[in-house]
């Protein structure tokens, strides 16, 4: 049946895609954007959008809410204000929503919010499933708030998933994402090792991410926090290893780990230290991954599937 879908982030790598794909299947879109003229006219006038919570009508009625909304976390270095707009970004947009549903005269049944594997903060080759506790890290403290501020929609009557996803991957045809970012260097022959190359990369396709996005919506049994990472993580060496023999490319390069976290500071033990985490809820809820390793997403992302 036909959704009527509130989404915000709908014009982002992970958004643009969802919004497409529930217009295909008949779903009524309304759109949280900054910019709703470009946003409307980015979907050629289906979808409809706002920017001010304050003239969203609280009797709007939608079946579903989709809350992607968020500055990218990969950018300039984490000052203290570049801290507060990532915060601002994701925290002040859930709670103008979470204001929203507490006027709203009929409620959504579910609220599926965003949020990243950084919960769980860098902890090397540690194996982290949900019930692994968070850190005292910026990217930690990030997704604890953003997740607290989607979790006050319990309290109104809403179903509250919370999608903890690691690197997002796309195939050949799309653009966006890491893999493209990640692979690049490696046509040049620039790729390699990054400090001691053990540290692991967690990641999941984007058309994962939306069959997980559609399966919440619609399974009453989808609650909490879920791991949002493919079943099998390379370390980085693995990575680097894998994407050279697939390019036919030198992987020879190495840089130190120093180098990344003196350019990118805090910021760079995304890329030095890594997390292994396991989508424990999910295989237990019995989900098939699209893409479950690395080469399932290489092959596709350099068409060879």
């Amino acid at each position: 049946m036909s959704q009527r879908l509130l989404i915000t982030g709908g014009t982002g790598f992970i958004g643009s895609a969802l919004v497409k794909e529930r217009l295909a299947a008949g779903d009524q879109i309304t759109l949280y954007s900054r910019h709703p003229q470009a946003a409307i006219a980015q979907f050629q006038g289906q979808v409809s959008a706002f920017s001010d919570w304050q003239t969203l009508s609280p009797s709007c009625v939608f079946d579903a809410v989709i809350n992607l909304a968020g500055s990218p976390v990969v950018g300039p270095r984490w000052s203290t204000a570049r801290k507060q707009l990532l915060l601002d970004s994701r925290v002040g947009t859930t709670e103008h929503l979470i204001t929203w549903l507490a006027q709203a005269q009929t409620r959504p049944a579910v609220l599926i919010n965003g949020s990243a594997i950084g919960y769980y903060g860098c902890r090397g080759d540690e194996a982290l499933d949900e019930s692994a506790p968070p850190q005292a890290e910026f990217m930690s403290e990030l997704c604890q708030q953003w997740e607290a501020s989607a979790n006050k929609a319990q309290a109104l009557g809403l179903r509250v998933v919370c999608l903890r996803l690691g690197l997002v991957f796309c195939s050949q045809q799309d653009s966006g994402g890491a893999l493209p970012k990640l692979v690049l260097p490696y046509y040049w022959g620039l790729g390699g090792k990054i400090g001691n190359g053990e540290q692991v990369m967690s990641w999941v396709h984007r058309d994962d991410v939306l069959a997980v996005i559609s399966r919440a919506i619609s399974d009453l049994s989808f609650s909490g926090a879920y791991n949002l990472t493919a079943p099998q993580a390379p370390t980085q060496a693995q990575f680097a290893t894998a994407v050279g023999q697939a390019l036919h490319r030198p992987t020879w390069l190495f840089t130190p780990a120093w180098l990344i976290n003196t350019l990118a500071g805090e910021m760079g033990a995304l890329f030095t230290r890594g997390q292994r985490v396991v989508p424990q809820r999910l295989i237990a809820a019995g989900y098939s991954f699209k893409y479950p390793d690395l080469k399932s997403a290489l092959d596709a992302y350099l068409g060879k599937k």
